[in-house]
């Protein structure tokens, strides 16, 4: 029996963010818009450096995000991950339990949970530095086969293929969905992962049902300059594939249908987690029946909301959100 929308495998992650002036992010010779994995200590550093600026802690992950966007709208959602045994691993499944999302996670003993260093400019990008913590050991092992066999669709997180245990982790549980008729959405989450581990990017994207992408990600993975040919590649390939665009919107192909979204108007302070609620809203609307023109609209409302907040977790109410989109897009 299918009574979980969407279950999702991938890090979790504390993000700790931070709004900082351009000044100050100049300061730590980073590039911005990044995302890079870094020591413990690097990031320690960082963190040290803002001591005096305040900060907000929330429980993330890319896949996570989508999860948490999937159950504030009110679907079924399931997440397979490990935590460390210290008071962020605490943190992130009492926060989990709040939301009412089946965490699957193993707290790894004498381990420390994975931080992501979240800093905000105000140009609304968002730079990031990753200490993936007891993440980096990830395998197997740790799959329950019943949970993917109850969900309707897996959602995988590139960033999952970034450790030889998670990229095999990948491999079986894409086997598991396979072998009980799970629908595979596949996200390749960042260019870097497109670029640095293409090899087994291209072997997961074999067995997916379902890509997202952003526009970046279309063009490194497809091999295109313009992203209209990285998507009409991309539609050759998969059956689904979901492409944003940021303020232009979004082209969907689903079930045979092209349809282009248009951005709803926002002003932009934070766009963290902004793809992770697209694809969250998104698989929310298809699992309810939805219409693929619904479901973009849906998606492309809430990821308005989401950068026009700090942090990626919704705060204005996603089923009221809902509502809107049943009543005003046919």
């Amino acid at each position: 029996m299918k009574d979980i929308h969407v279950c999702g495998i991938g890090h979790a992650l504390v993000d700790i963010e931070f709004a900082i002036d351009e000044s100050t992010f100049e300061s730590l010779g980073l590039q911005k818009g990044s995302m890079a994995l870094v020591s413990e200590l690097d990031q320690s550093k960082v963190i040290q450096s803002l001591s005096d600026k305040s900060h907000h802690r929330s429980s993330g992950g890319s896949a996570a995000n989508t999860m948490i966007a999937i159950g504030q709208f009110g679907g079924k959602a399931a997440y397979k991950t490990i935590l460390g045994d210290d008071s962020l691993g605490a943190f992130y499944a009492s926060e989990f339990r709040d939301l009412g999302i089946l965490l699957e996670a193993e707290c790894i003993p004498d381990s420390k949970t994975g931080t992501c260093l979240v800093l905000i400019t105000p140009d609304a990008e968002r730079t990031m530095m990753t200490s993936l913590g007891v993440n980096s050991t990830y395998n197997r092992d740790h799959l329950v086969e019943d949970t993917i066999s109850r969900s309707e669709w897996l959602y995988v997180e590139g960033y999952r293929l970034t450790e030889p245990g998670g990229a095999d982790a990948i491999r079986e549980a894409v086997s598991l969905a396979k072998k009980h008729s799970t629908n595979i959405a596949f996200t390749f989450s960042d260019t870097f992962v497109v670029n640095a581990f293409r090899d087994i990017v291209m072997e997961i994207s074999t067995s997916t049902d379902m890509v997202f992408c952003n526009e970046s990600e279309a063009c490194a993975f497809t091999g295109k300059n313009r992203y209209e040919d990285a998507f009409n590649e991309l539609i050759q390939m998969f059956p689904h594939v979901v492409m944003t665009k940021g303020k232009h919107g979004a082209e969907i192909f689903f079930n045979g249908e092209h349809v282009s979204i248009p951005a709803y108007d926002t002003v932009a302070i934070d766009t963290t987690g902004a793809g992770d609620m697209f694809a969250g809203a998104f698989l929310f609307g298809i699992t309810q029946g939805c219409s693929i023109t619904r479901s973009g609209h849906l998606a492309s409302m809430a990821s308005s909301k989401v950068v026009s907040q700090f942090g990626a977790r919704l705060q204005e109410s996603p089923k009221s959100m809902y509502q809107t989109i049943l009543s005003t897009i046919s």
